[in-house]
């Protein structure tokens, strides 16, 4: 198998400037593909010390691994913004082989609360944030993106949901809700993509060592080990090189599947 499987395709990564989302840019271009790096902020890297800018990013990730990037910014919960960002990415790359949607996750963290997302204590605002930021995002991006890969008959979706889909958590309530409707709508359109050789799943990860997950949760430094147990936080490339197998060749024909990377925290059938 070639060591540059994806070399001549085009992926789009979105949140790719920080954490798991430059993680998951980075392992597509290590296997040669050219990446379109999306954020929402140009600082969005600084925020948690994962970098400089989106644009400093995308250069970075260039260099490292002989392939074409661009750093493209926009808000992913408005659809003329899902639009203009998918574009650009194909005007400048060439079509979207590959979607890789890691945009989203929880709101004002920075504010220390881990999981701002209590059931009955959120604001109606926050409410729409979460649900827009996580699950609108995910549909407009998607159908923005699947209408090229029909055209084409060939393309690969991977959506990044969350285990808290799966698991009732009452500080985490709207959060939660959002990423099972991300699991849903993942499952319903790998249905509708099956005709046209478009694979589509999703990627749960549990607690990750991110920036941003370490810079607002209290962490327990027994579960800050790298090994020896399975009872810890992962490590951001034990989560993120799972995307190898859903955009790479082994991948080719498993679709509609939502795959749990969180150390075994959640054993039970999907």
């Amino acid at each position: 198998m070639s060591e540059r499987p994806l070399a001549g395709k085009v992926a789009l990564v979105t949140g790719a400037g920080r954490g798991l989302g430059r993680a998951f840019a980075e392992r597509l271009a290590a296997m040669g593909a050219a990446v379109g790096i999306h954020g929402m902020r140009e600082n969005g890297p600084a925020e948690y010390g994962e970098g400089s800018t989106l644009t400093d990013t995308a250069k970075e990730i260039a260099a490292q691994f002989g392939v074409k990037t661009v750093r493209v910014l926009g808000d992913l919960t408005i659809g003329s913004e899902v639009e203009r960002v998918v574009n650009t990415v194909t005007e400048e790359l060439g079509p979207i082989e590959v979607l890789v949607h890691n945009a989203g996750g929880d709101i004002a963290a920075a504010g220390g609360k881990p999981n701002p997302n209590d059931g009955v204590f959120i604001k109606e605002i926050d409410i729409k944030a979460v649900l827009d930021r996580n699950l609108l995002s995910t549909i407009l991006i998607c159908q923005h993106t699947v209408r090229g890969m029909m055209e084409r008959k060939s393309g690969r979706i991977l959506t990044i949901s969350s285990i808290a889909a799966f698991k009732g958590l009452s500080n985490a309530v709207i959060y939660g809700t959002a990423k099972a409707g991300v699991v849903a709508y993942t499952r319903c359109l790998a249905t509708q993509m099956r005709e046209y050789n478009v694979n589509v799943n999703s990627l749960a990860p549990g607690d990750t060592r991110t920036g941003r997950f370490l810079g607002t949760r209290k962490v327990d430094d027994a579960r800050m080990v790298e090994g020896g147990t399975l009872d810890r936080i992962g490590l951001v490339d034990e989560v993120a090189r799972v995307a190898d197998f859903f955009a790479g060749p082994l991948g080719a024909f498993v679709t509609g599947q939502v795959l749990r990377v969180d150390g075994g925290s959640q054993c039970w059938a999907n």
